[in-house]
C-alpha cells in the first residue's frame, strides 16, 4: 500500500512513469497556466512554491529508506523547481515553455553548484539541486524578458 509521503513524493503517481520528472515539470507547467492564464502573475503561487518545496524535503527524507537515495520516483523535486523557474514571469505559453527548457537544461546539466547540492542529506539533497535549477532558470528568463 502507498502512503501518503509516497504520493506526494511521486506527485500522484507520475514518479512511477518513465520520464517522470519532465512529465512532473510539464504538469506543473500546465498547472501553472491553468490557474493563472489571464497572464497576471499571482502571489499566492509563491506560497504554493514554498510550501511544495517545504513538503517535497519531507516526503523525499521519508521515501528514501525504501525507495533509495535521490530515487527517480520522487518528482516533486521537479514541480518546485519548475514552479520556483516561473515565478514572477509573465504567464504565457512562451515564457511557460522557455522556463520549462531552460530548467530541464540546468536540472540534467547541473552546473554552478548544483550538483553538489546534491550531497545534503536526505530531501534537502533531492530537493536543493531542483531549487537552485529553478533559480538559475529564472533568472535566465528575467534577462531574456529584459532583453527582449
Amino acid at each position: 500500500m502507498i502512503k501518503v509521503h509516497q504520493w506526494i513524493a511521486s506527485c500522484f503517481g507520475i514518479g512511477f512513469i518513465k520520464g517522470g520528472g519532465t512529465i512532473a515539470a510539464i504538469a506543473g507547467c500546465v498547472a501553472w497556466w491553468l490557474v493563472q492564464r489571464d497572464g497576471i502573475f499571482d502571489k499566492g503561487m509563491i506560497a504554493v512554491t514554498v510550501l511544495i518545496t517545504v513538503i517535497g524535503v519531507w516526503s523525499a527524507t521519508k521515501v528514501e529508506p525504501q525507495w533509495g537515495e535521490d530515487s527517480s520516483r520522487v518528482v516533486i523535486d521537479e514541480l518546485a523547481g519548475m514552479y520556483i523557474s516561473l515565478l514572477f514571469i509573465p504567464v504565457t505559453i512562451k515564457w511557460i515553455v522557455i522556463g520549462l527548457i531552460l530548467f530541464r537544461f540546468f536540472d540534467i546539466v547541473k552546473p554552478m553548484y548544483i550538483r553538489k547540492a546534491e550531497t545534503l542529506p536526505g530531501g534537502w539533497g533531492v530537493m536543493t539541486d531542483d531549487v537552485l535549477a529553478g533559480v538559475y532558470s529564472n533568472l535566465v528568463l528575467q534577462v531574456i524578458i529584459y532583453v527582449f
